[in-house]
């Protein structure tokens, strides 16, 4: 076990490999039970040569065993540890290491992830302030990606009503993204718990963000869309979690308010509206 651990971290930490390539030749490594041959690997693999090229200049590298060293040093989950969630373990192209900060049994429990616009209108605030208490007060965990406008007051509301929350991050634990969200994030690792699929010093990067929503979306067993732009983020999200069977719920809106386009959009296609509280509890196997 301690030499697949120690693979799955050196290949999470290997620059040049994108979520995908990871997946992929930890699928050829396990099937093969081969954790040092990268011929094997490669061969067996079917990875782009782009990414072939990165796994031999790099798999070795100083620069690599320098990133191994200082993650070690942090807490982290792989893929074949038990207290990896099982749910997020059946999307497509799971993340094969979680680094965290918190309280790590919040990612077994019953969960809402809730996404929105970064720009937030006084409606969307409104909407989360009376919805998520209700939900809160019946033991439901909330996660978002500690974003600015939706994300953010999530977190908010979650943490000032003693609730439990799970930041999603994308970027190393030890980053802040927006800088202003930096007591936030302290907040949800200290009474909550952050995650990462990226090691210390990685940089909040724009195409982080696309393959962080795929773990909020896989985490939750409900996603609630607040308000979104006619193509946004949060639509991807969305789009997300219901290829991989979640139940996708969204605020409905005025027609001509330009952050509900998005979830009027997804409401046509299918999406439960919500309208009050009882209709997302309604999403939830609960227990009187």
């Amino acid at each position: 076990m301690l030499q697949v651990r120690e693979f799955l971290l050196k290949l999470s930490l290997c620059p040049g490999l994108s979520p995908i390539s990871r997946w992929r030749l930890w699928q050829t490594a396990e099937r093969a039970r081969s954790f040092n041959n990268l011929s094997l690997l490669i061969e067996r693999s079917g990875i782009s040569i782009r990414a072939q090229n990165a796994l031999l200049t790099k798999w070795d590298s100083i620069e690599l065993r320098e990133k191994i060293q200082l993650n070690m040093k942090q807490s982290y989950i792989t893929i074949v540890d038990s207290e990896y969630p099982r749910q997020l373990s059946e999307i497509f192209c799971p993340p094969l290491v979680l680094f965290y900060q918190g309280d790590l049994s919040l990612l077994n429990t019953q969960s809402l992830a809730v996404v929105g616009a970064r720009q937030m209108t006084s409606y969307g605030e409104a909407t989360l302030k009376g919805i998520l208490p209700v939900i809160i007060k019946r033991g439901i965990t909330v996660i978002s990606g500690l974003a600015a406008g939706v994300d953010g007051l999530s977190h908010e509301i979650t943490l000032k009503n003693q609730g439990k929350t799970i930041g999603v991050i994308g970027s190393g634990i030890d980053q802040v993204y927006p800088r202003n969200h930096q007591y936030l994030q302290r907040a949800v690792a200290e009474q909550g718990l952050v995650i990462s699929e990226y090691g210390l010093g990685e940089e909040p990067i724009a195409w982080h963000f696309p393959e962080r929503n795929r773990i909020i979306a896989g985490l939750a067993e409900t996603l609630l869309v607040v308000e979104a732009k006619k193509r946004s983020g949060s639509l991807i999200t969305a789009n997300i979690a219901l290829e991989e069977n979640r139940n996708v719920c969204a605020i409905p809106g005025r027609i001509d308010a330009p952050l509900s386009l998005g979830c009027n959009q997804l409401i046509a296609a299918g999406a439960k509206p919500i309208t009050e509280a009882k209709d997302l509890l309604d999403e939830f196997l609960l227990t009187n």
